[in-house]
């Protein structure tokens, strides 16, 4: 066999390993979205629960009955596109300034702000909680959005695509008159559109994934999250406990994180290949 059929061959293998992972990633999430369109009746263990002999929405309507989905998707969506948003002005103004302004103690301040990186978030859970206490944000949407409205992480990766912005853009601005303000706005942003879409995704993902903020200072289920109003559903009714209903609920969950990803990943990717490319 000679050099191209090895070549041939191992490109064969690491496609068919690479589908074999796939298959295995996949499988829980279809099995998932199969379970919550069977009645209940019909068994959900073993692989003859793949079959679905008899589709049926009961299950979605019943989780309609037990928790206002509505109002708790609206909550979801909410604090979801209202944190990305500030994420991405407060990151992006952040990390503009840390590039492009000297300041006394800018390069302190900086490494300051990434070291905060190494701390887990949680560490900060109990003085957040008492602040948002005083400030009356407990039980307020705005509890999710205010304590994250610039991060570590997102000041830093918008500090490195804004560093590569051509100092002499922005003395040309001034010249003509542009404001600081201005030239964030007139400038940097647009300069920046692959980095901020990037940034968008990610933010997008992990704040609707978010569980333990809003468990922590939500405390009615009308403010609730999606995400929270799942993991509390009853876990028996009766003798058994009603799998299809909160499975249905996963569904309504996660469904719509892997739809936004899959539309979202060509940013990601655009955002990496911009920030790759120097000079």
């Amino acid at each position: 066999m000679g050099y191209k059929g090895k070549k041939i061959w191992a490109s064969f293998a690491v496609h068919a390993l690479l589908i074999i992972i796939s298959l295995i990633c996949i499988l829980p999430i279809l099995w998932m979205c199969l379970i919550s369109i069977k009645p209940t009746s019909e068994s959900i263990s073993g692989f003859q629960s793949i079959w679905v002999a008899e589709p049926t929405l009961d299950n979605f309507r019943k989780l309609f009955d037990m928790i206002p989905v509505g109002l708790n998707t609206f909550n979801s969506v909410f604090t979801t596109l209202m944190g990305t948003a500030t994420s991405l002005f407060f990151c992006s103004l952040a990390g503009f300034a840390f590039a492009k302004y000297k300041f006394p103690g800018r390069d302190f301040l900086f490494y300051f702000v990434i070291a905060t990186m190494l701390v887990p978030p949680e560490v900060g859970a109990v003085p957040l909680f008492v602040i948002m206490k005083k400030i009356g944000l407990i039980n307020s949407l705005w509890s999710l959005i205010v304590p994250r409205i610039a991060t570590a992480v997102g000041i830093f990766y918008m500090h490195q695509y804004i560093s590569d912005v051509p100092d002499e853009l922005i003395e040309a601005a001034r010249i003509d008159g542009c404001r600081d303000f201005g030239i964030f706005y007139r400038i940097i942003l647009p300069i920046i559109k692959p980095a901020l879409a990037s940034w968008a995704a990610v933010t997008l993902i992990a704040r609707w994934n978010d569980f333990f903020w809003p468990l922590l200072y939500l405390r009615k289920q009308a403010k609730y999250t999606l995400m929270v109003t799942i993991s509390l559903l009853p876990v028996s009714e009766g003798l058994s406990t009603p799998w299809p209903v909160i499975l249905a609920g996963t569904t309504l969950v996660i469904i719509p994180i892997i739809v936004l990803y899959l539309i979202l990943q060509t940013f990601q990717k655009s955002g990496m290949m911009a920030g790759a490319v120097k000079g």
